[in-house]
C-alpha cells in the first residue's frame, strides 16, 4: 500500500484528460494542510464533450440486455474490493476519515453496484387487465436519458456509487460532478466501470467551479435528470434551475437528526451506538445524530454515559490506526464550530467535553458535548456538520416528538426504547424520512435513502432509487 496521492483527472468520453492548460486548484490534505495535488477544472468546451458523449452512448447504452449492464457492475464491484485498501488510503489523503472507515465506505459502494446489478435485471414492468378481451394495457420502465449528477465531499465514495450504479443499471448515461475537495475516490470509482467494460461516454467525470458547472449541465436540453446530495440552500437553487426545464429531481440535502432516549432506554447500549455514530467522519454525515432528547429519569445517567465514552476518543491523522476520529474536511467547517459553540454557551449551554480546535497543523476539533441547550441557539437551528452532540431533558415522549419535529429538517431520526406503544408513536409522529429504532443502520443498498420536509425529494436505493431514473410509459393495444 502507498500514501503517494495519484494525480486527479478529468474522465471524458472514456479518456482521462490532464491539466493540459485547464485552470487548477489544488487538493489539500486536511490533516496537515498541505497540498497534495492540482485538480483540472472541466472547460466549457469539456463540458460540451461530455453532454455531446453521454448522448451519443444513450441509445446504445440503453439497448444493451440488463444482463450485461449487471455483468459491467458486477465487475466493477470486484475490482473496487481488490482495490479497497490503496482506495481508502486515496479518501483518507484527501478527506480526512480513518482509514478503515474509509475501507468500510468503499466495500458499501462495492455492494451498492452490485445490488443495483442484480436489480436492474428486474426492473419489471406490469401488465394491467384490459377493459375487454383483446384489449391489452401494459406499463413500461423506461431510462430517463441522460443524467448529470453532483456528490459532495463527505461520503466521497458511496454518494457516487448511489448514482452512478441507479443511473447505470437502469439505463441511462451520466455526467458526475463530484468535489472537487475529494476527486481521487469518485475517479477510483470511474476507473473500476472503466475497467470493467462500461463503453465510452456512459459515464462523464467533470470538475470546477460547481455553481457554474452546475447552472451550465442542467440548463443543457441533453439533460433529462438531475440527482444532488448537498445542503438545502444548494438544493433549493438545483431544484430552481431543473424546474425551468421541467426535468427530473432527486435531491438528498440536509438534516439536524433528532435522537429520542426513552426511559426504559438501555443506556449502556444507547451511548455506545450513539458515539460511534456521532463521531464518525467527524460528525460531518447528513444523517448524524445531533439533537439528543432524553428522558428526565434517564438524563444524569446517559450523559455520564455519553461524556466517559467521548473523552476516549483518540483524534488524530487517519492515516495511523491508533486514530478513532479524523480532522474536519476543510476549514469552513472549522470556522463553522467556532462560532456555533460559544453562540451556545453564550445562550446557557453547559460544554462537557471538548469545544475547541486542537492546535497544530491540519483542520482537527475535538468532540464536543454540550448539554441544556436553548433550542434558539444556533447550533439546535442550523445543521452543524461536526463532531457536536448536543443533549437536553424531556419529561415526556410527546415532548420529544413535538421537540424533534419542531425544525424544517425531516432526514433521519433515531429513538431507544423497547416499548411496543412508544415504537408506534414514533413511527406515526416523527416527520422523517428515516427512522432507526434501537440501531443506527438506515443506510442499505436495498431500503430507500431520502428526505421529507425541506431535507429532500426522492430516494436513492432501493427500487425506489432505481426507478427514479426511469420514465413510466402506459401502452394500450388492441
Amino acid at each position: 500500500m502507498s500514501d503517494h496521492y495519484v494525480q486527479p483527472t478529468l474522465y471524458i468520453d472514456g479518456q482521462w484528460l490532464m491539466g493540459a492548460g485547464r485552470q487548477v486548484e489544488p487538493v489539500v490534505n486536511p490533516a496537515t494542510a498541505q497540498v497534495l495535488a492540482e485538480l483540472p477544472h472541466a472547460t466549457q468546451a469539456d463540458l460540451d464533450s461530455a453532454l455531446a458523449a453521454a448522448a451519443r452512448a444513450f441509445p446504445a447504452w440503453r439497448a444493451t440486455a440488463p444482463l450485461e449492464r449487471s455483468r459491467v457492475l458486477r465487475q466493477a464491484a470486484s475490482l473496487l474490493r481488490e482495490r479497497a485498501d490503496d482506495i481508502a488510503r486515496q479518501t483518507t489523503l484527501e478527506q480526512g476519515k480513518p482509514v478503515r472507515e474509509a475501507k468500510l465506505e468503499l466495500l458499501a459502494s462495492a455492494d451498492t453496484f452490485d445490488w443495483y446489478a442484480e436489480e436492474g435485471r428486474r426492473l419489471y414492468g406490469r401488465i394491467v387487465p384490459g377493459r375487454h378481451p383483446g384489449h391489452r394495457v401494459s406499463v413500461l420502465h423506461e431510462p430517463v436519458g441522460v443524467v448529470a449528477a453532483f456528490a459532495p465531499w463527505n461520503f466521497p465514495a458511496l454518494t457516487p456509487a448511489r448514482k452512478m450504479a441507479g443511473a447505470l443499471a437502469s439505463g441511462c448515461t451520466l455526467i458526475l460532478k463530484p468535489s472537487e475537495e475529494t476527486p481521487n475516490t469518485a475517479l477510483a470509482l470511474a476507473r473500476a466501470l472503466h475497467d470493467a467494460g462500461l463503453p465510452a461516454g456512459v459515464l462523464n467525470l467533470v470538475f470546477g467551479d460547481p455553481s457554474q458547472v452546475s447552472q451550465y449541465l442542467i440548463a443543457s436540453p441533453v439533460v433529462a435528470k438531475v440527482s444532488l446530495t448537498g445542503s438545502t440552500a444548494v438544493g433549493k437553487l438545483v431544484a430552481q434551475q431543473a424546474a425551468r426545464g421541467i426535468k427530473r429531481t432527486t435531491l438528498e440535502l440536509g438534516g439536524h437528526a433528532p435522537v429520542i432516549v426513552c426511559a426504559d432506554a438501555d443506556v449502556d447500549k444507547a451511548a455506545d451506538l450513539l458515539v460511534a455514530s456521532k463521531y464518525r467522519n467527524a460528525g460531518q454525515i447528513c444523517i448524524a445524530p445531533t439533537r439528543f432528547y432524553v428522558h428526565e429519569s434517564k438524563y444524569a445517567a446517559f450523559v455520564e454515559a455519553f461524556v466517559q465514552r467521548v473523552v476516549r476518543l483518540k483524534v488524530g491523522n487517519g492515516l495511523e490506526e491508533s486514530s478513532t476520529m479524523g480532522p474536519l474536511a476543510n476549514p469552513r467547517r472549522v470556522a463553522a464550530m467556532d462560532r456555533l459553540v460559544p453562540d451556545a454557551v453564550q445562550r446557557g449551554a453547559r460544554l462537557l467535553a471538548g469545544g475547541q480546535r486542537i492546535k497544530g497543523a491540519g483542520f482537527f476539533w475535538q468532540p464536543t458535548v454540550l448539554t441544556e441547550v436553548p433550542e434558539d441557539a444556533l447550533l439546535m437551528n442550523e445543521e452543524p456538520f461536526g463532531p457536536l452532540a448536543l443533549i437536553n431533558p424531556v419529561a415526556s415522549l410527546d415532548e420529544a416528538i413535538v421537540r424533534a419535529n419542531r425544525l424544517p429538517f425531516g432526514l433521519a431520526a433515531y429513538a431507544f426504547t423497547q416499548d411496543s406503544g412508544a415504537r408506534m408513536a414514533l413511527s406515526r409522529g416523527l416527520e422523517t424520512g428515516m427512522l432507526g429504532i434501537n440501531t443506527m443502520t438506515i443506510s442499505m443498498p436495498e431500503a430507500p435513502f431520502g428526505g421529507v420536509k425541506e431535507s429532500g425529494l426522492g430516494s436513492e436505493c432501493g427500487i425506489e432509487g432505481l426507478t427514479a431514473y426511469c420514465n413510466l410509459r402506459l401502452v394500450s393495444e388492441e
